[in-house]
């Protein structure tokens, strides 16, 4: 009485069966083409298409504020409002709103 006398085990006497399961399971987990490291390159690759969109749409925001900075009347509104630059015969008032003073006491 033999090991593969089981009839569960039957099937297993076929040597290309076995051969073929081994090469299987080598072919899934083992290899360096395996299923398990195409999963891995798939997610990589999603992530770095999320990532392409995401600068394709920094690149249009920007090629949007080059184009507004082209004009003079561009460089000087933002040089008004991001370094708060003025002509020699004005005056600047920065109005602070109340929500954002209270949080500069909390801070301190």
């Amino acid at each position: 009485m033999g090991i593969f006398d089981n009839k569960y085990l039957k099937p297993f006497k076929n040597i290309y069966l076995l051969v073929f399961i081994v090469f299987a399971i080598w072919m899934l987990f083992f290899d360096s083409h395996s299923l398990l490291f195409h999963n891995e390159l798939n997610s990589d690759r999603k992530e770095l298409e999320y990532q392409k969109e995401h600068y394709k749409s920094e690149m249009r925001k920007d090629q949007k504020a080059i184009k507004e900075l082209s004009t003079d009347e561009g460089v000087e509104r933002a040089a008004r409002e991001n370094y708060y630059m003025k002509k020699p015969e004005e005056d600047i008032f920065i109005i602070e709103y109340e929500d954002s003073i209270a949080k500069q006491k909390k801070d301190e």
